[in-house]
């Protein structure tokens, strides 16, 4: 119980030189490309998958924002793989990042916002104010809507670095538990255990969730300015 408990949490290292990139890029070899005539159960499950999320994600938007289905498809699968490998033990999950979560974040969120002043400059304008607002408050709606506006990419960031790392922690804290107590009582080891199983189930269906909560709001954010 003497190891840190935001170890896990650290970048990794090698040789003095950080291997964060290379464990970014190994997600990519779990998502082959078919180069055969009829494709096994795993390619065929995952082009059912790309083809119903893609379906249910693109299908408010126009032309001009389902341009963006092939971005928004390689994000949530990032963002998923990245997850689920970092619950494997001794492993590093990128998305406990800030910064890595804000790399995604804010040019996403600029994209969209840029899109929005250049194909729609009135009705992007027209969120400042809503119609029917008091002069006197003028000022200050506009000030509480430009800081709601530059907030978004930061909500998404932490919403997803504080899901994945509070998920993170409970495990290693129960983990931690789990092991003084198979010297200490049997039956409470046992109850222990079942709650680690049962949370590490739920974090396996928090990982995916919330890859599709980051794509899905960045996708609303997108139908919002095109």
């Amino acid at each position: 119980m003497n190891e840190n408990l935001f170890a896990s949490f650290i970048t990794p290292m090698f040789l003095g030189i950080p291997v964060f990139i290379f464990i970014i890029m190994f997600p990519t070899m779990f998502f082959p490309s078919p180069s055969r005539l009829i494709n096994n159960r795993m390619i065929t499950l995952q082009q059912w998958l790309v083809k119903s999320t893609s379906k249910q994600m693109m299908l408010i938007h126009n032309p001009k924002g389902q341009s963006w289905t092939l971005m928004l498809l390689s994000l949530i699968m990032f963002i998923g793989s990245t997850n689920l490998l970092g619950l494997l033990p001794h492993s590093f999950t990128p998305t406990t990042q800030l910064s890595t979560n804000l790399g995604m974040a804010i040019p996403l969120w600029a994209g969209t916002v840029i899109l929005g002043f250049r194909f729609k400059t009135k009705a992007s304008l027209a969120h400042f104010l809503p119609q029917g607002t008091p002069l006197a408050l003028i000022p200050m709606l506009v000030l509480i809507e430009t800081i709601s506006l530059f907030i978004q990419p930061m909500a998404l960031a932490v919403r997803l670095t504080a899901n994945i790392t509070a998920g993170h922690l409970l495990i290693h804290l129960i983990g931690g538990a789990t092991m003084v107590l198979t010297t200490i009582s049997t039956p409470t080891a046992l109850i222990s255990f079942l709650i680690l199983l049962l949370l590490t189930i739920l974090e396996l269906a928090v990982a995916l969730i919330q890859a599709y909560v980051f794509t899905l709001l960045v996708s609303l954010y997108l139908h919002d300015n095109t």
